[in-house]
């Protein structure tokens, strides 16, 4: 069959004599084909085989399998992806009936629980790498429902880097630690990912995302979660509807500012680990909302992208997200190692009204997961360890295999049989049955036409974005790319940029002192200009509230009492808690002389651990703290991460040797005398970050 030069050039590019982009369907390796373990020539290391150009992944794609099979065996036992995780118990309950979407019987009576188990992670670091790292969230569900387990295995964000799962291995490969010197640890800045990423068209999208505040949330319960992929949801009369599933924060979504992200790393390397664990301790339960955007055939047809490309989203404002149920975590594990190290999730875990889509990145992975299982758990039987163990009765006649705990009984272990009249039998009515969804093409490795704009939505999502959200993702890509040690990688990471945005390359050339350096790329398809989406803004869509944030409160001994009892009252009022720091860690005494606990100690209580500050030493401490190095950068610190600060009469000393001006931001509020009025405070802490403090020294610089 000749080559597909439109289907097979939406991967990869090769530079030209002239430093031009050429793309094609991979690059050329000079040494010889590219073969399989068993030496085997690959034609086409960019497609898996597929029923035509937009049908199902085949079973007998030996290479692809070959692939993914060694890529999820690389170590044992930690995860490859995903090792480092955080993990709850809760339940979910749906708001009403869905039975005219899915006959899945969990989402049908408002008034059932729903058990659930959710892990938090990481992609690209190690078990004992650090929460607040720039990547990708996972955000992964499973649902223990009266009809098994169903899991919901996404991130935090809607798009993914590929299109195609055969490629899965080579992003993990390029962003992981360099092969042969063992670092970066969990950072994207490096050569080796840029070289692939500037290689590869289809993940641009993704790069902004990744680029963005999304890739450095606050906290795992300020996060949205998506499940990427397209599904189907089936009815009782087996009609099917497309389905993108949503979750949202019901403390609203809010992200890190890149210095706070980094200086968190430092002073607690387990904030994300450490903050989940702390709410669900003190009855701040985190809660979920579950939204759907479900849509039919036409709807999908008339979108301008292909719904089954997993770089893609379907704008809120063309289909609207409904929310159709809640989630509640209430409970911390027991034991970390038995319940977040071993729970196991596969997208292929699915109960009957929930069906797939032929998303090439969905078929793939539902071989990749299981086969992960296999290497991490010991064997087949991990279903049988508590935290995977299905809450409804589970009976078949699969037997044996390395750590069965069960111990089915009887003679029979086969079906049909007559010997065991009782024992399990299929059952139409009630059993999983897949959508009869119509295919019919050629078997071959080829990517869709419609998978050919990889520039339009990266621009919507520019285009989305407001001043310090564009000024963020400049600053994310000249730190990046400022880390890349080869100029031509950059170069080309350049000339994607100019087609998602001239803006775009603009601020990140300057940034990196090479204007007018970018490669010549030829898109496959040209980008369109698009209507921006409001709601793929963080900032556009901050709450203004102080629900599940923490406020630190600087103070030493003699502080006003009043003040303090105030703080605390207005703080619980409010859905927040406060921590104290004072320069020692045994304790402080209050004006009236009660003693008060104190959470951290000022050398290890940075001020980047809270939401918004509140500086309140008696006034003769202020005046000492003011020579105070570690006391100025944690008024410093909360003043350049754009946070409310409230000070108490008598501190002004310490706020002017940070160099605040005390008359010129309406985020820091005097909170005045004895039992002064925080009405002030907490509407400026109510805002999360003072934007107008950074448009300010953007302006200044």
């Amino acid at each position: 069959m000749p080559e597909d030069r439109t289907t097979k050039s939406l991967l990869g590019a090769k530079l030209g004599s002239g430093g031009e982009i050429h793309q094609q369907s991979g690059p050329r390796t000079p040494g010889g084909p590219l073969t399989t373990n068993q030496g085997v020539p690959v034609g086409d290391n960019q497609n898996s085989l597929r029923i035509g150009s937009r049908g199902p992944t085949a079973l007998e794609d030996f290479i692809l399998r070959e692939k993914i099979t060694h890529f999820d065996h690389e170590r044992i036992p930690e995860r490859i992806v995903h090792a480092r995780g955080s993990a709850a118990h809760g339940h979910f309950q749906v708001y009403e009936s869905l039975s005219r979407l899915t006959r899945a019987a969990f989402l049908q009576k408002p008034s059932e629980k729903t058990p659930v188990f959710v892990r938090f992670s990481t992609v690209a670091g190690g078990a004992g790498s650090a929460d607040t790292v720039r990547d990708v969230r996972g955000f992964a569900v499973k649902f223990y429902t009266s009809e098994g387990n169903f899991d919901l295995v996404g991130n935090n964000i809607p798009i993914f880097f590929i299109q195609d799962a055969v490629k899965f291995p080579d992003l993990i490969h390029a962003v992981k630690m360099e092969p042969d010197r063992g670092f970066p640890q969990a950072a994207s800045a490096h050569d080796t990912f840029w070289d692939f990423a500037s290689l590869m068209p289809e993940s641009m999208h993704m790069l902004m995302w990744a680029m963005s505040d999304r890739a450095i949330p606050r906290s795992f319960r300020m996060m949205q979660g998506f499940g990427i992929h397209t599904f189907r949801l089936v009815n009782a009369k087996g009609e099917s509807t497309f389905v993108k599933f949503h979750w949202r924060p019901v403390a609203g979504a809010a992200s890190l500012l890149w210095d706070e992200a980094v200086k968190l790393a430092g002073a607690d390397c387990d904030f994300h680990r450490r903050d989940l664990w702390d709410a669900i301790a003190n009855g701040d339960f985190p809660e979920f909302e579950l939204g759907i955007q479900a849509f039919d055939q036409a709807t999908a047809d008339g979108l301008g992208f292909d719904v089954l490309d997993p770089t893609k989203l379907i704008p809120e404002e063309t289909v609207p997200v409904k929310m159709i149920g809640k989630m509640v975590l209430d409970r911390n594990p027991e034991n970390f190692f038995a319940e977040t190290e071993q729970v196991a999730f596969h997208p292929g875990h699915v109960v009957p009204g929930i069906d797939f889509s032929n998303d090439p990145l969905l078929q793939g992975r539902l071989h990749s997961y299981l086969d992960t299982q296999l290497s991490r758990l010991g064997g087949p039987n991990f279903h049988e360890l508590p935290v995977n163990q299905p809450r409804c009765p589970m009976r078949n006649f699969q037997r044996d295999g390395l750590m069965r705990m069960a111990r089915p009984s009887g003679r029979v272990a086969y079906e049909p049989n007559s010997l065991d009249p009782g024992g399990p039998r299929e059952d139409p009515k009630r059993g999983f049955v897949s959508y009869p969804e119509s295919i019919v093409g050629d078997k071959l490795r080829t990517r869709s036409p419609s998978f050919a704009d990889h520039y339009t939505q990266a621009r919507m999502f520019w285009q989305s974005m407001t001043d310090p959200e564009q000024r963020h993702i400049v600053a994310a890509f000249a730190f990046e790319l400022g880390k890349v040690e080869t100029a031509a990688i950059r170069q080309r990471m350049l000339g994607h940029l100019k087609h998602i945005h001239p803006q775009l390359l603009a601020g990140v050339a300057d940034a990196l002192g090479m204007a007018g350096q970018e490669a010549a790329i030829e898109p496959v398809v040209a980008p369109n200009s698009v209507a921006p989406s409001p709601a793929l803004s963080l900032v556009r869509l901050a709450q203004p509230t102080l629900k599940g944030r923490v406020i630190g409160v600087l103070l030493t001994d003699g502080v006003d009492a009043g003040l303090i009892a105030d703080l605390r009252e207005t703080a619980s009022a409010n859905g927040a808690r406060i921590a104290v720091v004072s320069p020692r860690i045994g304790g402080a005494a209050d004006s009236d002389g009660h003693a008060i606990k104190v959470d951290h100690a000022l050398a290890s209580g940075p001020s980047v651990l809270f939401d918004a500050v509140v500086v309140a030493p008696s006034s003769a401490a202020a005046t000492m703290l003011a020579g105070n190095v570690a006391a100025i950068d944690w008024v410093r610190d909360a003043f350049r991460h754009l946070k409310a600060i409230g000070y108490a009469s008598g501190s002004e000393p310490l706020l002017v040797a940070a160099g605040i001006d005390l008359s010129a931001d309406a985020g820091v509020v005097p909170l005045g005398g004895k039992r002064g009025d925080l009405k002030a405070f907490v509407a400026a802490a109510k805002q999360q970050r003072i934007w107008s403090r950074e448009e300010r020294s953007a302006e200044a610089d």
